[in-house]
C-alpha cells in the first residue's frame, strides 16, 4: 500500500523515513509522495575513441566527466543526451519501507525523462539518489539546480527485511553515496575475480 501525506509525515516524525535537506515540506510533501530537489552535479557521457564500454573492465571515469552547476544557473540537456545528475535530498528508509522514484508530469510534458531503470529504492538505503536524465524531444531543455525534478512515493513491507540494503551481508555497493555515481557493475559478485 502506497503512503498517503499523512502516512509520509507520521514516517518522518517516527524516523521511519528520513529526507535530510528537504527545503519546504508545504510545498514538496504531495498527496502521495515528496517532491524531491536536483543537485548541483551531473556526470556527462563523453564521446571516446573507443568502439564500446565495458561494464566489466572499464573505469567510468575514462567515459564520463563531473560538471557542478552554481544554484540559479541552467544546465542544457539536449535532445537525444543521456547524463546523470543526483538529488538534493539525501534519504533514509527503515527495514520495512520500499521506495520508488518517478518524473514529475511538468517535466515528462517537455521529453525529460527522471531515471531509465533506478526507480526502485530497497528498504534500508541510505544516501542520496543518482538520477538517469534524458532527454526525448526536439529541443533542449534547461535544468536548475534545486528544482523540483522528480518524486518518491513509499510503501511499506509485509514485514521488516531479513538482510535489508546496506546489511553487512549484502551487496551493497550505493549504500551512502553522496554524488552523483556511475555504475558500479563491476563490482558485482560474479564478476569479481
Amino acid at each position: 500500500m502506497i503512503l498517503s501525506d499523512r502516512d509520509i509525515k507520521k514516517f518522518l516524525k517516527e524516523g521511519k523515513i528520513k529526507i535530510i535537506g528537504m527545503k519546504d515540506p508545504d510545498v514538496q510533501i504531495q498527496p502521495s509522495s515528496v517532491d524531491l530537489r536536483l543537485g548541483n552535479e551531473f556526470r556527462i557521457f563523453k564521446t571516446i575513441r573507443k568502439g564500446f564500454i565495458d561494464p566489466i573492465s572499464d573505469n567510468p571515469e575514462e567515459y564520463t566527466e563531473l560538471v557542478y552547476v552554481e544554484d540559479g544557473e541552467p544546465f542544457i540537456l539536449h535532445p537525444g543526451e543521456f547524463i546523470l545528475g543526483v538529488t538534493k535530498e539525501r534519504i533514509e528508509l527503515s527495514d520495512d519501507v520500499v521506495a520508488r522514484v518517478e518524473g514529475r508530469s511538468s517535466l515528462g510534458r517537455l521529453a525529460i525523462l527522471i531515471h531509465a531503470t533506478a526507480g526502485y529504492i530497497d528498504p534500508g538505503f541510505r544516501g542520496r539518489i543518482t538520477l538517469e536524465l534524458s532527454n526525448v524531444g526536439k529541443m533542449p531543455v534547461a535544468l536548475y539546480p534545486g528544482m523540483r525534478i522528480c518524486q518518491i512515493s513509499f510503501e511499506l513491507l509485509s514485514s521488516k527485511a531479513e538482510m535489508p540494503y546496506g546489511h553487512k551481508l549484502r551487496d551493497s555497493k550505493y549504500q551512502n553515496q553522496e554524488s552523483v555515481t556511475t555504475s558500479r557493475i563491476h563490482l558485482d559478485k560474479e564478476f569479481r575475480n
